[in-house]
């Protein structure tokens, strides 16, 4: 089984267009005012905003960056505005928050081989 894509709600279609693309995010599908889809610069997962008044509700998004203190330097010159970090969190992964427009949690991280190899892991069974 493989991830396709995470959905959020976002209120302004075209607010998250322009933030996720500031992000990197290349377009896929542009159906505004109701939908829109991006695939990520790395691998094949793709990420899509559909129309709704209830953005930010409890979502969480990761989006793994190799060099994140670049990334984020990069992000902050373009005016992307972060509410964290970068700075390194007791599981191991080096984090920067922000939001979207539409009130949802973004967080990009560099974890290495502890994203899916924590020291903590669940035993082969």
């Amino acid at each position: 089984m493989r991830l396709n894509q995470v959905t959020v709600t976002m209120p302004d279609l075209n607010a998250g267009w322009d933030f996720y693309c500031a992000l990197g995010l290349k377009p896929i599908v542009d159906a505004r005012p109701r939908y829109a889809r991006f695939v990520c610069p790395d691998g094949e997962s793709t990420f899509s905003l559909h129309q709704g008044e209830k953005g930010g509700g409890g979502t969480t998004v990761y989006f793994e960056c190799d060099n994140l203190d670049a990334t984020v330097d990069a992000l902050k010159a373009s005016g992307i505005r972060f509410t964290s970090g970068p700075e390194d969190k007791k599981w191991l992964w080096r984090e920067a928050e922000l939001f979207d427009p539409g009130g949802n949690r973004v967080l990009l991280y560099f974890a290495g081989t502890n994203r899916i190899d924590p020291p903590w892991q669940v035993p082969a069974q």
